[in-house]
Formats: structure tokens, C-alpha cells, sequence
């Protein structure tokens, strides 16, 4: 991990390089987090990287490991199932929202046309952690052109997890091309207008990833029996 610059929202810059590591699988599900070590390799202080590891903890993404130390949570199969069961249902509103204002929103239009541009850059070389963080930005997008902040605000605090389990199916190569296919099949839906088809488009691709990262995380818990 880079170390960061020392500037005032430190904090906040020290939760983002530790939550990026744990969706990123730098550090690993199970992994004790040394604090002095973590914080040497920021190049910060241990007191940053103590605030930011208990603001992961509360958002589960860490647990107490020890006298004073923590670890990386596991992922939970059911938990990623009901998570993407919520999503898929969110997606579909998000797109038959957007699919209704891609007419009258150009700068919405132009944000989503973006992102599917960029994800369709991808290659077998393309990192784990831009993988995800295009996947996020191409949902975004269509939330942002839904024209409605609460489904934005409402699955904000969920991005943490999701990321975790993305790249669960992002790190089969396999899967990248097919998850930016159903992505581009989505976008045509939205900025042709067809809210239905945008709205089944989306719930399907919602209920794929979740199908596929909850048998991922069963195999490899079987496989670790």
C-alpha cells in the first residue's frame, strides 16, 4: 500500500486505504491486522489507523482479534444471498427510474455512457481493485440518473460489503466479460427508454452476481473443511 499525505481528513484517507486492502483482498478474510505494522506501511501514525479500524468495526468488516487487535471478517454465504436479494430489488427500481428520465437528463445520460465506456476497457490485466471501483461506478451512475437520492443514500452503507463480494466473481476472468455484457445490455434498455426491460435487465444481472459469489464462498468454505 502507498503511503498517504498527511492531510487533515487523514482519517478518513487511512479507512479508505484499509477498506480498499480488505475489498481488494490485500489483506485477507481471516488476516490478523497488526496496527503498528499497518500504520509503517501508510506512513501515518498509530492513531489514525486505530480510529479507522474501529469504524470498520462497526460496519462488521473487522472484528476484535486479541488484547487490542483486530482481524478481517469472513464473508457469510446467507448474508451475501439477503444482501443481493435487497440489491436486486433496488437495481430494478434504479433502472426503470433511469430508463424514465434518460430522455430529459443528458448529463445523467453522459455519466452512465462514461462508465460503460470505461468498463469495457478492461483486460486480463485490469487490477482487482479498478474492477471494482468501475463496476461501483457504472451502478452509481445509474442510480444518480434514477433521479431519486434515497436509493443512492439507502444502499450507501452497503457498498462496503458488496465491494467484498465482488470480488469474489472479479477475480474469475471468465466472469469480467460477462458481467460488463450484462452491464452494456442494461445501459441499452435505460437510454433507449425501455423501463421494463431496464428494470428485468437489472434484476437478473443483481440475482447472477449474487447467485455466483454465494456458491463461490460455500466451495471455498467446503474446500477449507
Amino acid at each position: 500500500m502507498i503511503p498517504l499525505d498527511p492531510l487533515p481528513n487523514l482519517i478518513d484517507q487511512v479507512y479508505a486505504r484499509i477498506l480498499e486492502a480488505i475489498s481488494d483482498r490485500t489483506l485477507q478474510p481471516g488476516q490478523r491486522i497488526r496496527q503498528n505494522e499497518l500504520a509503517d506501511k501508510l506512513g501515518v501514525s498509530r492513531q489514525p489507523v486505530s480510529h479507522a479500524l474501529h469504524l470498520l468495526h462497526r460496519q462488521g468488516l473487522v472484528a476484535e482479534s486479541g488484547k487490542r487487535g483486530f482481524e478481517v471478517t469472513q464473508l457469510d454465504p446467507s448474508r451475501i444471498r439477503q444482501l443481493y436479494e435487497v440489491r436486486g430489488a433496488i437495481d430494478a427500481l434504479a433502472a426503470r427510474l433511469a430508463a424514465e428520465r434518460a430522455g430529459t437528463d443528458a448529463a445523467g445520460r453522459a455519466r452512465l455512457d462514461a462508465a460503460l465506456a470505461a468498463g469495457r476497457n478492461i483486460d486480463r490485466n485490469t487490477s482487482l481493485a479498478d474492477l471494482i471501483s468501475l463496476d461501483v461506478d457504472f451502478h452509481r451512475a445509474i442510480y444518480q440518473l434514477a433521479g431519486n437520492p434515497v436509493i443512492e443514500e439507502t444502499i450507501a452503507p452497503q457498498w462496503p460489503h458488496m465491494r467484498r463480494s465482488m470480488a469474489t466473481v472479479l477475480s474469475e476472468l471468465d466472469y469480467r466479460g460477462s458481467a460488463w455484457a450484462e452491464h452494456a445490455n442494461i445501459a441499452k434498455h435505460i437510454l433507449a427508454g425501455e423501463a421494463k426491460a431496464a428494470e428485468r435487465a437489472a434484476l437478473a444481472h443483481a440475482q447472477t452476481a449474487g447467485r455466483m459469489t454465494e456458491e463461490r464462498l460455500r466451495a471455498t468454505d467446503e474446500a477449507a473443511a
